[in-house]
Protein backbone atom coordinates (compact mmCIF):
# COMPACT_ATOMS: atom_id res chain seq x y z
CA UNK A 1 0.00 0.00 0.00
CA UNK A 2 2.88 2.35 0.78
CA UNK A 3 4.44 1.60 -2.61
CA UNK A 4 1.26 2.55 -4.49
CA UNK A 5 0.95 5.78 -2.51
CA UNK A 6 4.59 6.65 -3.21
CA UNK A 7 4.20 5.92 -6.93
CA UNK A 8 1.07 8.11 -7.16
CA UNK A 9 2.81 10.90 -5.26
CA UNK A 10 5.85 10.72 -7.56
CA UNK A 11 3.61 10.70 -10.65
CA UNK A 12 1.68 13.79 -9.54
CA UNK A 13 4.88 15.60 -8.57
CA UNK A 14 6.63 14.85 -11.88
CA UNK A 15 3.53 15.92 -13.86
CA UNK A 16 3.51 19.25 -12.01
CA UNK A 17 7.20 19.78 -12.81
CA UNK A 18 6.64 19.06 -16.50
CA UNK A 19 3.68 21.45 -16.71
CA UNK A 20 5.60 24.19 -14.92
CA UNK A 21 8.53 23.84 -17.34
CA UNK A 22 6.30 23.83 -20.42
CA UNK A 23 4.50 27.04 -19.50
CA UNK A 24 7.70 28.75 -18.36
CA UNK A 25 9.52 28.07 -21.63
CA UNK A 26 6.71 29.17 -23.95
CA UNK A 27 6.04 32.41 -22.10
CA UNK A 28 9.27 34.08 -23.19
CA UNK A 29 9.90 32.15 -26.41
CA UNK A 30 10.34 33.78 -29.81
CA UNK A 31 7.59 33.35 -32.41
CA UNK A 32 7.58 33.98 -36.17
CA UNK A 33 4.50 35.31 -37.93
CA UNK A 34 4.69 35.33 -41.71
CA UNK A 35 2.97 38.02 -43.79
CA UNK A 36 2.20 35.27 -46.35
CA UNK A 37 2.98 31.58 -46.47
CA UNK A 38 2.26 30.87 -50.15
CA UNK A 39 3.48 32.66 -53.27
CA UNK A 40 2.00 31.89 -56.69
CA UNK A 41 4.27 32.90 -59.58
CA UNK A 42 1.51 32.13 -62.07
CA UNK A 43 2.73 31.33 -65.59
CA UNK A 44 6.46 31.87 -66.09
CA UNK A 45 8.48 31.54 -69.30
CA UNK A 46 11.14 28.82 -69.15
CA UNK A 47 13.57 31.31 -70.70
CA UNK A 48 13.29 33.50 -67.57
CA UNK A 49 15.97 31.32 -65.99
CA UNK A 50 14.93 31.97 -62.39
CA UNK A 51 12.07 33.54 -60.48
CA UNK A 52 12.41 34.94 -56.97
CA UNK A 53 10.13 35.95 -54.12
CA UNK A 54 10.64 37.05 -50.52
CA UNK A 55 8.72 35.89 -47.49
CA UNK A 56 8.82 38.40 -44.64
CA UNK A 57 8.12 37.51 -41.04
CA UNK A 58 7.96 39.33 -37.72
CA UNK A 59 9.20 38.07 -34.38
CA UNK A 60 6.12 38.47 -32.19
CA UNK A 61 7.70 36.64 -29.25
CA UNK A 62 9.67 37.99 -26.31
CA UNK A 63 13.12 36.59 -27.16
CA UNK A 64 15.44 36.85 -30.18
CA UNK A 65 14.47 34.55 -33.07
CA UNK A 66 17.34 32.65 -34.66
CA UNK A 67 16.98 30.86 -37.99
CA UNK A 68 19.10 27.75 -37.65
CA UNK A 69 18.65 26.47 -41.22
CA UNK A 70 16.32 26.64 -44.19
CA UNK A 71 15.78 23.59 -46.37
CA UNK A 72 14.12 23.45 -49.81
CA UNK A 73 12.20 20.38 -50.95
CA UNK A 74 14.44 19.98 -54.03
CA UNK A 75 17.62 21.26 -55.65
CA UNK A 76 15.73 23.51 -58.07
CA UNK A 77 14.77 25.82 -55.21
CA UNK A 78 17.38 27.93 -53.41
CA UNK A 79 16.60 29.71 -50.13
CA UNK A 80 18.54 32.61 -48.59
CA UNK A 81 17.69 33.98 -45.16
CA UNK A 82 18.48 36.52 -42.47
CA UNK A 83 21.50 35.24 -40.55
CA UNK A 84 21.40 37.66 -37.61
CA UNK A 85 19.07 37.08 -34.64
CA UNK A 86 15.74 38.85 -35.15
CA UNK A 87 14.88 40.83 -32.03
CA UNK A 88 11.30 40.94 -30.69
CA UNK A 89 9.16 43.23 -32.83
CA UNK A 90 11.65 43.21 -35.74
CA UNK A 91 11.31 41.55 -39.15
CA UNK A 92 13.39 39.13 -41.19
CA UNK A 93 13.22 37.72 -44.70
CA UNK A 94 13.55 34.44 -46.51
CA UNK A 95 14.32 34.84 -50.21
CA UNK A 96 13.36 31.85 -52.38
CA UNK A 97 14.62 31.41 -55.95
CA UNK A 98 13.24 28.76 -58.32
CA UNK A 99 15.14 27.67 -61.44
CA UNK A 100 12.82 27.38 -64.46
CA UNK A 101 15.37 26.02 -66.95
CA UNK A 102 14.44 22.54 -68.18
CA UNK A 103 11.41 22.30 -65.88
CA UNK A 104 8.26 22.87 -67.97
CA UNK A 105 4.95 22.24 -66.25
CA UNK A 106 3.38 23.01 -62.92
CA UNK A 107 5.47 23.20 -59.76
CA UNK A 108 4.62 23.28 -56.07
CA UNK A 109 7.62 23.43 -53.71
CA UNK A 110 8.00 23.62 -49.94
CA UNK A 111 10.66 25.46 -47.96
CA UNK A 112 11.08 24.35 -44.34
CA UNK A 113 12.42 26.79 -41.74
CA UNK A 114 14.09 25.53 -38.58
CA UNK A 115 14.43 28.07 -35.76
CA UNK A 116 15.07 28.27 -32.03
CA UNK A 117 11.31 28.32 -31.37
CA UNK A 118 10.54 25.28 -29.19
CA UNK A 119 8.44 22.60 -30.88
CA UNK A 120 7.84 24.66 -34.06
CA UNK A 121 8.84 24.15 -37.67
CA UNK A 122 7.66 26.73 -40.18
CA UNK A 123 6.90 26.10 -43.86
CA UNK A 124 6.37 28.40 -46.83
CA UNK A 125 5.34 27.32 -50.32
CA UNK A 126 5.92 28.47 -53.88
CA UNK A 127 3.90 27.38 -56.88
CA UNK A 128 3.35 28.23 -60.50
CA UNK A 129 3.66 26.88 -64.02
CA UNK A 130 6.70 26.98 -66.28
CA UNK A 131 5.70 27.49 -69.94
CA UNK A 132 7.97 26.55 -72.83
CA UNK A 133 8.75 29.28 -75.28
CA UNK A 134 7.55 28.26 -78.75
Amino acid sequence: MKKIGFILFALVLSTNFMLAQATGVNKNAPKAEFAKEVHDFGKVEESAGTVTTEFTFKNTGKAPLIIQRVQASCGCTTPEYTNEPILPGKTGTIKVTYSTVGRPGAFNKDVTIFTNVPDAIYKVHIKGEVVRKK
